[in-house]
């Protein structure tokens, strides 16, 4: 599981990897973000990357999610169904553009990479489940939410569409598509 070590110079190791690992997603997706590669951008020893990161996924998986997370900072409308409608949004634009491949990529490979799928959830789904939570936790305060529907039920309903969609591209990543989708979730899930 993740190394927490907070020494400065390893701190500054683990910035750097983080940041080369961003810039190469970027440039050319999973493939592109090698271990060799992310050495050679980043300064930082193959000994080192290894001593915090069992793979190239789980290195990728970390600094994705701290890109998605920085990238899409959760709305404040004033009401559940502007904020859970303006997120999906946000998140499907994300995944339509050069992002959502990138998304793809690390997903399939961490189903195969056992020692990445810990790194992806951590860093990647947990993160992006707590905020949809903590959207979920203002529709609860506000009375808006149906009896009984979980943050959990409530954040696979939204968004699990448009993971569907970016992975068998039956269906466009639009935000004409967002909106019915979270309409329809939306009437289901809100008083």
């Amino acid at each position: 599981m993740p190394d927490r070590t907070t020494h400065p110079r390893s701190l500054r190791a683990r910035e750097s990897v983080l940041c080369a690992t961003k810039e190469l997603l970027a440039e050319g997706g999973l493939t592109a973000a090698t271990v060799d590669a992310i050495a050679a951008r980043s300064g930082v020893s193959k000994a080192t990357i290894y001593k915090h990161w069992p793979s190239r996924t789980a290195i990728a998986a970390e600094a994705f999610g701290r890109e998605m997370a920085a990238a899409i900072p959760l709305p404040d409308t004033g009401s559940a169904r502007g904020d859970l409608a303006e997120q999906v949004r946000r998140v499907s634009r994300f995944y339509s553009g050069e992002h959502g491949k990138v998304f793809a990529q690390l997903l399939a490979a961490s189903v195969t990479d056992p020692q990445a799928a810990p790194y992806f959830r951590e860093y990647f789904l947990d993160a992006r489940r707590r905020a949809i939570a903590e959207l979920w936790q203002r529709a609860t305060d506000r009375d808006e939410v149906r009896p009984g529907i979980t943050a959990g039920t409530a954040t696979d309903v939204l968004f699990g569409p448009l993971i569907f969609r970016l992975l068998t591209g039956h269906a466009p990543l639009s935000e004409e598509e967002a909106d019915a989708l979270s309409s329809a979730a939306l009437d289901g899930l809100l008083r």
